[in-house]
């Protein structure tokens, strides 16, 4: 799948803005576009229409900060569409896509997990969105279906947004589905914009597009967002309701990797996680395999398959 252009992008964004958002009057005429014209954002921005036209075909070349600036200070975007639109200016149209090789979760960020206790689910995930490692607690939580030792294995590394657009248990997991579901969209827009010659993240956006309606319909709306915090509301198949708040840490000598901390949003929540962290410990490690006869998603559906030492 071809990853989104710097024009497409500021046309979709300038679809979205009413001329009365930027103070601009209509004396009640039609309209034949839904947000701002090209002659009234390039007027608004001070550039000439002409240059941004050329923006917005791609053949303006590279532009300067303070165009790009002015673009979304009018376009009224935050700081997260700010650097997506500054991302796919850096872009390339010479750029090739090129297959990066598997993702190793760096000793540091592998430290922060080990210490994170095991009454506290916890997981890191790498570029993509893949589970690259989790404690058992959170393993549980979100993945009891999925092999504890899946992140392991390269042919079958768990993948989140895979498993979340594709896998019906992990639906049914989440209370909040779809409001999570526009996050992951926006974020993983926001993660194309950096790394825009990644070929593994190409086809990811792409099989997700093709193989579900919702995922489509969220990507076509060209919404940026980042995930830093945030709460799920969870219908667990063993412990019921619990509602966690989860909060990423990132590691400056590893920014690709995420290291997701959930902490319990109440007190039934807390009941709910001890309970649950008490019935991991009782397991044996063997357990936590999936079953002959149990779902088998993660290699149907939510499995990095892509994924090689190549």
């Amino acid at each position: 799948m071809e990853l989104e252009s710097l024009g497409t992008y500021l046309k979709s964004r300038r679809d979205r803005v009413r001329p009365t958002d930027v103070g601009l009057r209509t004396y009640g005429t039609a309209r034949r576009v839904p947000g701002l014209r090209r002659e009234e954002l390039a007027q608004l921005a001070g550039v000439s229409v002409g240059y941004y036209t050329r923006l917005e075909q791609d053949q303006a070349g590279t532009a300067s900060e303070q165009v790009l600036d002015a673009l979304a200070r009018v376009l009224q975007l935050d700081s997260a569409e700010t650097a997506h639109l500054h991302n796919l200016a850096r872009q390339s149209s010479a750029s090739r896509l090129v297959r990066p090789g598997p993702e190793t979760p760096q000793p540091r960020v592998l430290a922060l997990l080990e210490s994170v206790a095991e009454t506290t689910p916890a997981r890191v995930l790498g570029r993509r969105g893949d589970v690259l490692a989790w404690n058992r607690i959170g393993h549980a939580l979100f993945a009891e279906h999925v092999d504890f030792d899946a992140p392991r294995d390269l042919a079958r590394r768990p993948s989140v947004p895979r498993m979340f657009f594709l896998d019906s248990l992990m639906r049914d997991l989440h209370r909040n589905w779809d409001e999570l579901a526009r996050i992951h969209v926006a974020y993983l827009r926001l993660t194309a914009g950096r790394y825009p010659t990644d070929a593994r993240l190409a086809e990811l956006i792409g099989e997700l597009a093709m193989r579900s309606g919702d995922f489509a319909t969220l990507w076509a709306t060209g919404d940026v967002a980042d995930c830093t915090v945030g709460t799920m509301r969870l219908r667990h198949p063993t412990v019921g309701r619990v509602d966690v708040d989860y909060q990423v840490w990132l590691q400056p000598d590893s920014p690709d990797h995420r290291l997701e901390i959930f902490t319990a949003g109440d007190g039934a929540s807390a009941d709910a996680l001890r309970l649950l962290a008490g019935q991991v410990t009782a397991r044996r490690p063997a357990d936590f395999r999936t079953e002959p006869g149990r779902p088998r998603t993660v290699e149907q559906v939510g499995t990095n398959t892509t994924e090689s030492a190549s």
